[in-house]
């Protein structure tokens, strides 16, 4: 018995899919969320619902945590409990509208609340990335352009004018002199990028790191705007869909800075949680953190205020979320209206300056020569 134990185990290793990745999809989770939504309004029992979710989910990781949790239901633990196992694929917050939608017997509302959530998170990220390829795609472009023009084009014409034994005007030493620089150094300079890239990823992994690269992306021109007003359209749909579960105001706040995936806003939703426990309004509480209202604009306060007079905060922050989500939009194509004359005045200045490096030299040795 012990033999055929051991058999079966090690073809259950053979059988285990490689694990390349641990990282899950957002596409994979409200996917999940919302087939577990539709199977359990139809009456299907939980254990039935993950067998037959966990056939549609491609991730092999993703795969495995879902038996994890068909494992942990199994033995009697209620959803939110089993999810509350796995911290690595279901955060918090995510926990919390399980949790509510179990004490209040909506867990299939729950579920389809938080697979719309994260959908719209998805279609926001989506529309960030194809929004920053193009002007990425630009910069390389002009980078390999300034490249190619450094490394092969110049040294093919220094002979010319080396032999020329003219006085090159300055412009033209400049251009020489970098070109020089970068032929002679290339295998240098590729070892000092990828150091320097290295140890930006080392940088942005530390706490302090996080927090100051952060705060550089929310100053910068047009970017800083398109982040801040992304981080704002996740929180409110965060609030709106923990508040519209049943989870009460001060762990709903606790929840949201840590679903933010920004560190400033966690600090700052840490703060304001801890101001409106000791009964301070929530939008009060955000002013005293942020008085000059840097992360919390006026208009996103003022929206928040409302609420305050209402008593209506799921549809206010339903509202905010739809209005930062079309600020996105907005600041997306201002920055892309952008980025392209940007990128097209630094080729004109690098062209101009080879141009006249170049022209000019050549102007000179000619006269010699006549």
């Amino acid at each position: 018995m012990e033999e055929t134990l051991e058999s079966s185990n090690k073809q259950d290793t053979m059988n285990k899919p490689i694990i390349f990745s641990k990282k899950v999809s957002l596409t994979d989770k409200y996917n999940f969320y919302e087939y577990l939504a539709v199977m359990l309004d139809g009456g299907v029992s939980i254990e039935e619902t993950l067998s037959s979710v966990s056939s549609k989910i491609t991730s092999p990781y993703f795969k495995e945590k879902i038996n994890e949790l068909k494992v942990y239901i199994s033995s009697w633990d209620s959803v939110s409990k089993s999810m509350k196992k796995i911290p690595q694929i279901f955060p918090s917050g995510e926990v919390s509208i399980v949790e509510a939608g179990e004490a209040t017997g909506m867990l299939s509302e729950s579920l389809l609340k938080l697979s719309d959530e994260l959908k719209k998170v998805h279609e926001l990220r989506n529309k960030i990335k194809w929004a920053l390829t193009y002007p990425l795609i630009i910069f390389l472009f002009l980078f390999l352009a300034v490249l190619l023009v450094l490394t092969y084009v110049i040294p093919a014409i220094k002979p010319l004018f080396e032999t020329s034994q003219v006085e090159l005007p300055t412009a033209t030493k400049a251009l020489m002199f970098v070109s020089d620089f970068v032929s002679s150094n290339f295998l240098l300079l590729i070892l000092i990028i990828f150091s320097v890239f290295v140890l930006f990823v080392w940088y942005k992994n530390t706490k302090t790191g996080k927090i100051q690269i952060e705060q550089f992306i929310f100053w910068f021109p047009l970017v800083g705007k398109v982040y801040k007003n992304y981080v704002l359209s996740s929180i409110s749909w965060t609030f709106w869909s923990l508040i519209g579960s049943g989870v009460s105001v001060i762990k709903t706040l606790n929840l949201v800075g840590k679903a933010s995936n920004s560190h400033i806003y966690e600090w700052l939703f840490d703060e304001i949680s801890l101001l409106v426990s000791r009964w301070s309004k929530i939008v009060d509480a955000m002013k005293e953190v942020d008085p000059n209202g840097i992360y919390f604009p006026a208009s996103f306060l003022q929206m928040l205020s409302v609420w305050e007079r209402t008593a209506s905060l799921e549809k206010i922050n339903k509202k905010i979320s739809i209005g930062y989500e079309k600020e996105v939009d907005y600041s997306l194509a201002n920055l892309s209206k952008w980025i392209e004359p940007v990128a097209i005045l630094i080729a004109w200045v690098f062209v101009l300056w080879f141009a006249f490096a170049i022209f000019w030299a050549i102007l000179k040795v000619t006269q010699v020569v006549g």
